[in-house]
């Protein structure tokens, strides 16, 4: 039986939004009518879907308010779509503002009207939840939910166990279209990109300091110097400019390109060799994941949900964090044995496919909104 699902996310560069915009296109195909509801268009939701429906919160500016009111615009608007399109649950990504929203939208329409599931992705509860201001409101906003579900078992047990949830929350990973999400002939890019035949590595990221690109570059820094290689930065974001005024001061701004945000990150995996995420916290990790599709082992930290996608010794390497040294010897040690780095990207594929494939992933979730909707 199809459902009508509304969904909410931050429509940025960024996991969250793209794993909310993934699945509502994936589920759309099922044929279940999908609604997105944010204040701007999801970066990946481009061109005609069937089944699919953008609605805009737009905001109101009157000069007794200093600040907009997201969160009650964004209430407003949940409740006119429910309503009008008949909506049987909405999906909220992120806790702050926008399970908070949905709570207020199912209260006004009546708890028998509406139910709310939240997914949470990480930022929302190991950064924004640590302050103290939003602690509450965050609390409520997830036991209030009718349904919770965390990308990793880490994020799950950070929920509980940090902030005393009592809520039960399901674990469902992040996913990636291996149809999509596979390697493909990236000679073209990699004559531009490294025109002697140099080895390249790539980083994906929102360029915010939680990712450590400057920890991406020096330990790239200490790999060109054992191996001739590139790197290559896709993204952008408030680390930017001290990521490139880093590469000017280490003599390296013609070894690393910024790429900026792309949308087709298939064809640079495709002329990629190895996937660095040195980061301080990760939930999850899609980038990597969306790597590993594309058969780019990768070297990361082993911090949060990155050791539930990256096997140690199998489908990359991973280490503590600010462990430059470490990381960049196992980066060096892929790189200079080709038969080892094919055989990590290949298992890197197989995982992908095996575990996190969207067909697999999103009967999860059709799955878990019946059991909320107690169909």
């Amino acid at each position: 039986m199809s459902m009508k699902i509304g969904i909410t996310c931050y429509p940025t560069y960024g996991g969250s939004g793209v794993v909310a915009t993934e699945l509502g296109k994936e589920l759309a195909k099922r044929g279940h009518e999908v609604h997105f509801i944010s204040y701007a268009v999801p970066m990946r939701l481009n061109g005609f879907i069937k089944n699919v429906f953008y609605h805009e919160v737009e905001m109101a500016q009157y000069p007794l308010f200093e600040f907009p009111l997201y969160t009650t615009a964004l209430a407003s608007k949940m409740i006119d779509v429910a309503q009008f399109e008949y909506l049987d649950l909405l999906h909220v990504h992120y806790a702050i503002p926008h399970a908070t929203s949905a709570y207020l939208a199912r209260e006004i329409l009546g708890r028998d009207r509406l139910k709310i599931v939240t997914t949470l992705h990480g930022t929302d509860i190991t950064l924004v939840g640590l302050e103290p201001s939003y602690l509450p409101v965050m609390k409520f906003s997830i036991e209030q939910s009718d349904g919770v579900t965390a990308v990793s078992r880490f994020l799950r047990e950070k929920t509980l166990t940090n902030y005393g949830i009592n809520k039960s929350i399901e674990v469902i990973p992040n996913f990636v279209d291996v149809k999509l999400y596979r390697r493909g002939n990236g000679e073209a890019i990699r004559k531009v990109i490294a025109p002697k035949g140099e080895r390249v590595l790539v980083h994906v990221s929102n360029f915010r300091a939680v990712k450590r690109v400057t920890d991406v570059i020096r330990i790239f820094d200490v790999v060109r110097k054992s191996v001739p290689s590139k790197l290559v930065l896709v993204g952008d974001g408030p680390d930017r400019s001290v990521c490139e005024k880093l590469c000017h001061d280490l003599g390296i701004d013609h070894e690393v390109r910024f790429l900026g945000k792309q949308t087709n990150l298939v064809e640079i995996h495709s002329a990629s060799d190895l996937f660095l995420m040195p980061s301080q916290s990760e939930s999850f990790g899609l980038s990597a994941l969306e790597a590993m599709a594309c058969e780019v082992p990768v070297v990361s930290s082993s911090v949060g949900g990155l050791p539930e996608l990256v096997v140690h010794g199998e489908t990359g390497y991973i280490a503590e964090i600010g462990d430059i040294d470490r990381m960049a010897r196992y980066a060096i040690d892929l790189l200079r044995n080709e038969e080892k780095r094919l055989r990590f990207a290949e298992a890197g594929r197989r995982r992908a496919v095996e575990q996190f494939n969207s067909e697999k992933i999103v009967d999860q979730y059709e799955t878990y909104y019946r059991t909320v909707l107690g169909k």
